[in-house]
């Protein structure tokens, strides 16, 4: 067994139903992989490694799970184990210790290919990669966003029997309630798939009737859907009026300040979630990529298309959280849970992801007082 002892610092231990508790030492006993012991109270013993936290912070590793990119690799254009270990390693930079790798609107013949690296990347061993985040094709044009317009279609049998196999890890799929039968979403749910709204123009009755059927989560809440207004309170309004955890891309850009505090108001850090959406751009020094045969520019910050277009986030967790800390004024417990208790639990994987607590598996990230990245553990293992 061997030991990480943390001092001169916090460490954000247990986001169990006790609620977290704040150390500012702790020696981390480790079994391999996982957690064995939190000891407040321990002194360093001889041949303990010793963490001089210099003021900072040691919490739970991130969990990402909408990752399109990083590292200078696109999922969709790589979907092998190699790109997958690629944009795992740059995000790992950054304090995720697990990431869906995310497949943007595409074939069924992609899919599928995208479907099966991950499994292949799974039984690798690639670090931190949990399963793949589906975003479309079965959404609504009218919020399709940077989507290509030609890859959006129904859900067909074949494409559903597809989905619903058995996996290694977790799939997670982002559909249009208002585009996809109760009945399909059912046999989804049915199946272990792990159902969200986005990309949507659906009535607050259509999505209430999602989460009815089992979608219970929404993709990067506010943008590609239908608002809240008064009388027609759409996919926002009824986001904050279900139980579904609700991504949100806390670039500063993507959201406004006010609409992150109110959706703080109105969810909370169980129900919130901290997501990148990130674009290749991420942990790479490049400042364009190219999205189905189209040039994305990186610019200020935002990643954007010739129309000036939002296509998805040059963003990691770690500025995710800084963010939302700069904007929200959370505390750090809340914005530790929104990016990694909240999110293992969304995906099915909160016994053992996403706190630090005995049993739970050793995923840790380092960050200094100013809430940037210093190191990264991923089952035991220092990553980056």
């Amino acid at each position: 067994m061997t030991a990480l002892f943390c001092t001169n610092g916090h460490v954000v231990a247990d986001h169990g139903a006790g609620g977290d508790v704040v150390l500012t030492r702790a020696a981390i006993r480790l079994d391999g992989a996982n957690i064995a012991a939190i000891d407040a109270a321990a002194d360093p013993q001889p041949g303990e490694e010793v963490i001089d936290l210099a003021g900072g912070w040691l919490l739970p590793g991130f969990v990402d799970t909408q990752v399109n990119g990083g590292g200078g690799v696109l999922f969709n254009d790589a979907p092998d184990v190699d790109g997958i270990a690629a944009i795992g390693a740059a995000h790992a930079r950054f304090g995720t210790t697990g990431f869906l790798p995310t497949l943007i609107s595409d074939t069924p013949e992609r899919i599928a290919i995208a479907l099966s690296a991950v499994d292949a990347a799974i039984a690798a061993g690639v670090p931190g990669v949990l399963g793949i985040h589906v975003e479309g094709p079965f959404i609504n044009r009218a919020r399709n966003g940077i989507h290509p317009a030609d890859r959006i279609r129904p859900l067909e049998p074949a494409m559903l029997d597809l989905l619903c196999a058995p996996r290694r890890g977790i799939v997670l799929l982002t559909v249009a309630p208002e585009c996809v039968a109760p009945a399909d979403l059912m046999r989804l749910a049915a199946a272990g798939v792990v159902l969200s709204a986005g990309h949507s123009d659906a009535t607050y009755e259509q999505a209430m009737t999602g989460f009815t059927a089992g979608i219970s989560g929404v993709t990067h809440l506010f943008n590609a859907m239908s608002p809240l207004t008064h009388r027609a309170p759409g996919l926002v309004g009824a986001a904050f009026d279900s139980d579904a955890v609700c991504g949100i891309i806390a670039d500063g850009l993507h959201v406004s300040a006010p609409a992150l505090r109110l959706a703080m108001k109105a969810i909370g850090p169980d129900r919130l979630m901290l997501v990148t959406d990130a674009m290749p751009g991420v942990g790479h020094a490049g400042d364009s990529f190219t999205l189905n045969g189209r040039t994305i520019r990186i610019v200020d910050g935002r990643c954007v298309d010739e129309h000036g277009t939002l296509a998805g986030a040059h963003l990691d967790m770690a500025r995710a959280l800084r963010t939302m800390a700069d904007l929200t004024g959370a505390d750090i417990s809340s914005l530790s849970r929104m990016a990694s208790g909240t999110p293992a639990h969304f995906i099915g994987l909160g016994a053992r992801l996403g706190r630090l607590a005995p049993g739970m598996q050793a995923d840790f990230a380092m960050l200094d007082a100013r809430l940037q990245p210093v190191q990264t553990w991923i089952a035991g293992q220092r990553r980056a």
